[in-house]
């Protein structure tokens, strides 16, 4: 017999994309043969954050060395970096005008220093066209070029790292078998140490324990996280894991305030929140701390 799939909770609304700005956002992204993570990853705010004139630009080409189970971007062998991709990145930022851009990549094992030099070429690029424009990096863990990779993204001056730790220590071996949880928590204290904000994100929904959420928000802090967004993981694609529990946004409410308790000075935390959710607005909370 097959597994038997959760409904969807009535707290869980999805918003069908519309609206001019929205289309004006896809048509930038297309027209300059970019990609959106928001796409790419069939995330579920992408019409509100494009209704906001905002988007996460997905860098190194849209296939992924891994295989993380709960991830709807696709895996495979991908192709050499686009040499012209961090020039049409700035091109973007500037004809959508945005004051705060969020870039991401698939995890690219295959490159030397895992496409660090392209994240740096893309911080400077926006910087150099769009110099109020404050840029947030969502990067992989850099698995084979860490030291060598952060210095890289650090030497570009990004005002956000952010690298998610995606899900709690006892599921990475089920659904991050190539990742690593120590390493993942070595990156955001090399960031913080280095006097950058760092900022992580975990999804959960996966079976874990109330007290496994603690104790993975514990182990973010003492890393010097000091923001995080927590979200509920949906199961986008047919083939990806089950949900195994949603959580109520009374539970949800409860990890914030645990959140909040333990040190962090900006949190994120319910049903339908992402990594780069109202970025912009968790990293001005930072500032105003």
């Amino acid at each position: 017999m097959g597994a038997v799939k959760r409904r969807i909770p009535d707290w869980i609304k999805f918003q069908i994309p519309s609206g001019k700005t929205y289309h004006m956002v896809k048509d930038v992204i297309s027209g300059l043969h970019l990609h959106a993570i928001c796409m790419e990853a069939r995330c579920p705010n992408i019409g509100e954050c494009f209704r906001c004139g905002t988007a996460t630009f997905l860098i190194l080409g849209d296939i992924c060395t891994r295989n993380c189970r709960y991830c709807s971007v696709k895996k495979g062998v991908p192709g050499a970096p686009d040499l012209t991709e961090p020039r049409r990145i700035a091109e973007a930022v500037r004809l959508l005008g945005l004051k705060y851009v969020v870039i991401t990549s698939v995890t690219r094992d295959d490159l030397e220093d895992g496409g660090a030099s392209v994240f740096a070429e893309t911080i400077q690029e926006i910087k150099k066209d769009s110099g109020e424009t404050r840029v947030e990096v969502l990067v992989p863990d850099f698995k084979n070029s860490l030291s060598l990779s952060l210095e890289r993204v650090l030497g570009a001056h990004p005002d956000v790292v952010n690298h998610n730790i995606e899900v709690v220590r006892s599921h990475y071996t089920t659904l991050r078998p190539l990742g690593d949880y120590g390493e993942s928590l070595k990156l955001i204290e090399t960031v913080s140490l280095k006097g950058v904000p760092a900022k992580s994100g975990l999804m959960i929904g996966f079976g874990e324990s109330m007290e496994e959420i603690h104790s993975t928000l514990g182990d973010l802090r003492s890393a010097g996280c000091s923001m995080v967004t927590i979200g509920q993981y949906l199961q986008s694609d047919p083939g990806g894991h089950q949900v195994k529990k949603f959580f109520t946004p009374e539970e949800f409410h409860e990890i914030r305030v645990y959140a909040e308790d333990l040190g962090f000075l900006s949190v994120q935390s319910g049903p339908m929140v992402r990594s780069s959710y109202h970025a912009g607005m968790m990293t001005d909370r930072l500032r105003a701390r």
